[in-house]
């Protein structure tokens, strides 16, 4: 059964707070709620689909939450994949409403992690964690030694530099310039992120995503009710979910779930790499968007350190992305999925006023989970106005 246009996100809304040790989890969430609903111009009473997950949220974090919002939904979608969870949760809203099994979701996200001092991804005990674990990370894996040994094989293979990953922060800082809500707004140069502190070679810190609180929601419904709504549909065309995992030892760093995830969709959505106007990839890091556009195919395998220079990922550049900031600047309260949807919607609605990206019709959104190198989660998305 083909998805395309048949829903679309209705409504859209990123809570502005980076840093809020007066409020809980469940709180920026709720209030996140309110804002999406607000803007589709529905209420709480519209609702019978839930989607969400999160950190400290555990297996029944959902039905608590359902609870705080006084919801019994007709569907649930919990869907753990790590970071892109939010990008998959839109997809399987899609499905869901699309088979009658409800007419209006919200997925939803928050999280303190900034307040609450989590260190996000910088731990590890030799044999804790899943399974496998003991096989491939005796003594304690961070992920950003996981990403570094992607950049490192990167450089290695195809001479990709370390100003070129720098260009991508750079970048990033641009546009959170011009988002106000943005965590960091102050202009950075190459030499900046070079003079930054080597976290695991070759990744200095500003190569590195933030840790912010923060939170935000997507009202996902049928195209046919989104039209009557209070702002322009943004319509599902197509989407993608993968996984990729050491194989049982058969490992290539520069492989990962997006060569899967995003065939998928621009197959199923029936348009071309050349149709999409702007792209919201997942920064953890900055190698991280290198890679997952290679694997993207909007350039072949060791292509990417050419592809992310001289300005074509700006705002007015020939392939914009992260218009927001990204995890690097803007926000990254462990889990950025849902800010990739909510910042391609608004493109995509002509709301981002100074980083408005000219002509925007298609977008094409990807999230990851977990961490390149070890086993990871892919989810894409392809959206139009049209």
């Amino acid at each position: 059964m083909s998805l395309s246009r048949k829903t679309a996100v209705a409504g859209v809304y990123e809570h502005p707070t980076r840093f809020a040790p007066d409020k809980s989890m469940f709180q920026i969430m709720a209030e996140s709620v309110r804002g999406a609903l607000d803007d589709a111009g529905l209420t709480i009473k519209d609702v019978d689909g839930l989607a969400t997950t999160g950190m400290g949220m555990g297996g029944m974090g959902i039905i608590s939450f359902a609870d705080y919002l006084n919801l019994t939904p007709n569907y649930v979608d919990s869907t753990a994949i790590g970071g892109s969870s939010f990008v998959a949760h839109t997809a399987h809203a899609a499905a869901a409403i699309a088979a009658g099994l409800c007419e209006v979701c919200v997925v939803v996200y928050g999280s303190t992690a900034a307040s609450q001092r989590f260190a996000i991804g910088t731990g590890g005990a030799g044999g804790s964690g899943d399974p496998p674990d003991q096989y491939d990370a005796p003594f304690g894996v961070t992920t950003v030694g996981a990403y570094a040994m992607i950049a490192q094989r990167h450089m290695h293979d195809y001479g990709t530099t370390p100003e070129q990953l720098a260009e991508i922060a750079v970048t990033m800082r641009l546009h959170a310039s011009m988002n106000p809500v943005a965590k960091y707004r102050d202009r950075i140069t190459v030499e900046d992120v070079l003079a930054s502190r080597v976290i695991s070679s070759p990744l200095h810190l500003l190569d590195c995503c933030i840790i912010s609180d923060g939170g935000g929601a997507l009202v996902i419904t049928s195209a046919e009710r989104a039209k009557n709504l209070k702002k322009k549909p943004v319509y599902i065309l197509g989407v993608g979910e993968a996984v990729r995992h050491a194989a049982r030892g058969q490992r290539d760093y520069l492989d990962i779930a997006a060569a899967q995830s995003g065939k998928l969709a621009f197959e199923r959505a029936g348009v071309a790499h050349k149709d999409i106007d702007m792209a919201m990839i997942y920064d953890s890091f900055t190698i991280t968007v290198l890679t997952t556009l290679e694997n993207l195919g909007f350039c072949k395998r060791g292509e990417g350190g050419a592809f992310v220079s001289g300005g074509r990922l700006r705002y007015d550049g020939a392939f914009p992305i992260n218009t927001d900031g990204g995890g690097l600047s803007s926000n990254h309260p462990g889990m950025r999925g849902i800010f990739l949807v909510i910042e391609a919607a608004k493109q995509l609605r002509g709301e981002c006023g100074p980083r408005q990206v000219k002509n925007c019709k298609t977008a094409l959104v990807h999230g990851t989970g977990g961490a390149l190198g070890t086993r990871h989660s892919g989810a894409t998305l392809i959206l139009s106005n049209q």
